[in-house]
């Protein structure tokens, strides 16, 4: 298995890209939220990735964050779901809001990602419901800079949910330490 792939840029054509990696040109395929972060071509790149072997073919994956990938190889998980749906999700929306949409039991916010309809847009929140880690998307999601994981894990550990939790830490300021943190987050919640 290839788990991470450093080389050369060498051609971006969505959902698509070649890296030269000393000599050898890997191909592959890429959410359009990698895609936005990557420099031109000839800059040096770094994608974390994940391998599907199949008897016809073996494709290739890459992301600029291990809570994409993570959240890619959730979405294979579920029945019915392939790698160019789960791309196609990482596409048309964030982590942090897949995780929103999936809290919120929200199947609109889905439906509006190309080639995912309603039935489907059900069955991926309700596999995901119990099973999308909030510790995995907490680092994706805005507010409370590097010290948001611990504040996560304080309130949930006080016993609020994953909910309550992630929409705490988005009012929260980025400069924001551990302690006062928690502080504003539980009185945040308690207002709630």
């Amino acid at each position: 298995m290839i788990g991470r792939l450093s080389g050369i840029l060498v051609a971006k054509q969505p959902p698509q890209i070649v890296l030269d990696v000393h000599g050898v040109g890997y191909e592959i395929g890429v959410p359009m939220s990698t895609f936005y972060q990557l420099p031109a071509t000839g800059a040096e790149v770094v994608l974390l990735t994940h391998m599907i072997v199949r008897e016809d073919a073996h494709h290739l994956y890459g992301f600029a964050t291990e809570q994409e990938r993570a959240v890619f190889r959730q979405l294979l998980r579920i029945s019915g779901v392939g790698a160019r749906t789960a791309l196609a999700v990482l596409s048309g929306m964030s982590v942090a809001d897949l995780h929103q949409a999936v809290s919120g039991q929200d199947s609109g916010r889905l439906t509006k990602i190309p080639g995912i309809g309603k039935k489907t847009a059900e069955r991926l929140l309700l596999e995901l419901r119990d099973k999308l880690d909030l510790k995995i998307v907490m680092t994706a999601t805005a507010g409370a800079g590097s010290s948001g994981n611990d504040i996560v894990n304080a309130l949930l550990a006080l016993g609020y949910n994953d909910k309550e939790a992630a929409w705490a830490i988005k009012q929260l300021p980025p400069e924001a330490n551990v302690n006062e943190g928690i502080r504003q987050a539980l009185k945040l919640l308690s207002k709630q």
